[in-house]
């Protein structure tokens, strides 16, 4: 099939001249963003590292850099303002909304909820999945019972806060030997 294209050269001659410039020019802008992009990077470790919470979202799978420090920025160092994993599944947006009148009752996706919040905990919980054999698993189980890959995310954003909430409410790093969910699996796993 792409033997019966015709072979092109690019552009030669007098309008070579002004798509090399504009070209270069490009290039140009695209290395100066990528400059901006690393030294931010590198103040976003600088501060994560300092950071007395930094360890905790550090240690979690897959949670890199960016998504740790977004996750410490969204989620804060403030206890008291989530007393419960479920006040932060709530306003991350991970639990679903129930709504019930009288004999009705409908559960639904949570639109009200801190967008940012939800992203950072989205974005955490999908790239978790390839790193650890318990996300994986929870991921999974709800893909066989039915539910598509955002809701599925949801649902291990959901079991991931729970895990989260509990680490940083200690003040200890994610150690995945004292996870029990993962130690379950681990155990049918081999079984």
């Amino acid at each position: 099939m792409l033997g019966s294209l015709p072979h092109r050269c690019g552009v030669t001659g007098d309008e070579a001249t002004p798509l090399a410039a504009v070209t270069l020019g490009y290039v140009r802008a695209i290395a100066a963003v990528r400059g901006q992009i690393t030294l931010l990077e590198t103040r976003i470790a600088e501060q994560l590292a300092s950071h007395p919470d930094g360890a905790i979202f550090t240690s979690l799978p897959r949670s890199g850099t960016v998504r740790a420090a977004a996750l410490l920025a969204e989620i804060g160092d403030c206890r008291e303002r989530f007393p419960t994993p479920e006040a932060l599944a709530c306003l991350a947006g991970a639990a679903p909304s129930t709504r019930q009148s009288g004999q009705h009752r409908a559960v639904t996706f949570r639109y009200a909820c801190d967008k940012k919040l939800r992203d950072a905990v989205i974005d955490f919980a999908a790239g978790s999945r390839f790193a650890n054999a318990w996300a994986a698993e929870t991921y999974a189980r709800a893909i066989g019972r039915g539910k598509r890959h955002p809701h599925a995310v949801r649902i291990l954003a959901r079991a991931w806060i729970h895990v989260i909430w509990r680490c940083w409410q200690d003040g200890v790093p994610y150690d995945p030997e004292r996870h029990r969910g993962l130690q379950r699996t681990t155990l049918a796993a081999a079984a």
